[in-house]
């Protein structure tokens, strides 16, 4: 049990630092081919901070571990938007000003309510995962499409300002892409180990530990992007990078478990914690199209969030318990 408590340590710390310097080294390299801002905030960043759930995802289900793999991706979502902007808009009220970012979010509405369909019958076969990746990429080309004529839109702005700040050699940038992907990789196979071990030790489903310690642990990077983002009174990045990461999640992280090995879920996962997705989803975009405030995702709000978040981790902490009884 220890060891497996320290794969998960080690395991998230190095994946954490490995996102990070993998999104740096690939942004970088983006701006040096000539790479827009907007591309390079909107596909390359994106796919960056949701590389953690990528990997991670792709080897639980090599491995034989459908509830992890899916659990860290739905547990990542709720994490997103219930917890990350929660604590972001204690910190600093965000402000939505992009027409990027309030498209995207009934587009996200959409996509959570196809990915349940497709797992009514608790089980996604590889046909359901192309599915969802085709969506992704209908999606992603049309926010780019639509994001490229939007020459004046804020999200535009704030990107720029941010990528012009960014003066990583190429060779640097190559570097770190390189060694970022590899201890991405090396680290998400520790954490697996760790997570399924410990979730053996418990008596409990790996989906829990997916939802709680690892969904915790991959949607980090989008907390430290969101926070440094709202300092610096970009409001749009903060929130497009949870839109986007939560599209990414849903349609590409789900996608590529279940093309590589057919998932066979919990009926947890569709009474408890879709429901709970969509629900915060559901409010999220309430939110940002509220006309009494503008938008505008107060303190207030912030902990409404947070309280969501709370009630959500106590819920699956009384789950866990009675499954560790029963075991």
């Amino acid at each position: 049990m220890l060891i497996a408590a320290a794969a998960i340590f080690v395991g998230l710390i190095v994946l954490l630092w490995s996102a990070d310097r993998f999104v740096d080294g690939a942004a970088a390299t983006a701006k040096h081919a000539g790479m827009p801002a907007l591309l390079i905030g909107m596909v390359v960043v994106g796919f960056g901070t949701s590389a953690p759930e990528m990997v991670v995802s792709a080897l639980a289900a090599l491995e034989g571990s459908p509830g992890l793999a899916l659990g860290n991706a739905v547990g990542s979502n709720i994490t997103n938007i219930a917890l990350i902007l929660g604590v972001t808009a204690l910190l600093s009220p965000i402000a939505v000003k992009s027409g990027i970012v309030r498209r995207e979010l009934p587009i996200l509405i959409g996509v959570s309510a196809v990915a349940i369909l497709l797992l009514l019958d608790k089980h996604l076969s590889r046909t359901d995962a192309f599915i969802l990746l085709g969506i992704f990429v209908v999606v992603m080309g049309w926010s780019i499409m639509t994001g490229l004529k939007g020459d004046g839109d804020a999200l535009v702005g704030e990107l720029e300002s941010e990528y012009e700040q960014d003066h990583m050699s190429l060779k640097m940038a190559l570097f770190w892409l390189v060694i970022g992907l590899l201890l991405l990789t090396a680290s998400s196979r520790l954490l697996v180990w760790g997570a399924v071990e410990t979730a053996s030790f418990f008596g409990v489903s790996d989906l829990i530990i997916g939802l709680t310690i690892v969904a915790i642990g991959t949607s980090l990077p989008e907390l430290a992007s969101a926070i440094a983002a709202t300092r610096k009174g970009e409001h749009d990045i903060a929130l497009g990078n949870v839109i986007g990461s939560n599209l990414f999640n849903t349609l590409t992280v789900i996608g590529i478990a279940g093309a590589i090995h057919p998932l066979t879920t919990e009926s947890d996962i569709l009474y408890r914690d879709f429901p709970v997705m969509g629900f915060l989803t559901i409010t999220l975009f309430a939110f940002c199209y509220s006309r009494a405030n503008q938008g505008l995702i107060n303190r207030t709000k912030g902990g409404l969030l947070i309280a969501c978040y709370a009630a959500y981790t106590i819920w699956l902490v009384q789950s866990a318990l009675s499954q560790a009884s029963l075991a």
